[in-house]
């Protein structure tokens, strides 16, 4: 009996470091290069294959409005590896939410991408007003969205969404746009490369390939 006692804490032992390295492996990632923060209590997220990217960015931000000509090239050194998501906010009484309603909207029709162009030339070439809900119907309009896009839009039918984005936005401590969250811990923003976006892209970069790599 005492033997088979000893044997059983042998082999405890034997396994505990094995459990502490899958436990620090959900929540610690790898030596990763690139400017990048670890965020505290949020786990590395990678299964070997793809890499998320969580954008938060704003329809009223001149830099997010910049860096829309980087997304392609970065997706391209990585091709069917990122998974891209948007995340729209906004920054207190400078905007609105409405842009961010109407993207969601676009989104779950399959048209996010060409809502999200739509609003950024009408923001920033057109000098529209996008918080107007007669603004964000004509751009409907000309992407092809109906009527009902244009009905849920004064409803509110993603004002929650939209609310959920800014409450996810302040549990990461997103203090500028555009931020990136790769891989669910690790972020990033165009403040570490005192906003140079063409150094940003090569840093995001950089630590996308540092990530998938890992496993190589």
């Amino acid at each position: 009996m005492l033997q088979k006692k000893i044997v059983v804490l042998m082999i405890s032992f034997a396994l505990l470091p094995m459990l502490f390295s899958c436990k620090a492996s959900e929540s610690t990632p790898p030596a990763i290069e690139g400017i990048h923060t670890v965020l505290e209590g949020e786990k590395f997220k990678f299964d070997g294959k793809t890499v998320e990217v969580i954008e938060f960015m704003s329809f009223y931000c001149h830099t997010c409005y910049e860096f829309e000509r980087a997304i392609p090239v970065i997706k391209g050194n990585f091709p069917k590896k990122i998974i891209w998501k948007i995340i729209p906010i906004y920054w207190g009484e400078h905007g609105s939410p409405k842009p961010g309603e109407a993207y969601l909207l676009a989104e779950e029709a399959g048209k996010g991408e060409q809502m999200k162009k739509a609003l950024f030339r009408a923001q920033m070439i057109e000098q529209k007003n996008i918080a107007d809900i007669n603004v964000l119907e004509s751009i409907g309009s000309e992407i092809g969205l109906d009527h009902d896009f244009g009905r849920r839009l004064k409803a509110g039918d993603k004002a929650q969404e939209a609310q959920k984005n800014l409450d996810m936005a302040k549990i990461y401590k997103v203090d500028e746009t555009p931020t990136l969250i790769i891989a669910g811990n690790i972020m990033t923003n165009p403040h570490a490369v005192d906003h140079n976006i063409d150094s940003f892209k090569n840093n995001v970069i950089t630590i996308l390939k540092s990530i998938l790599t890992q496993n190589k």
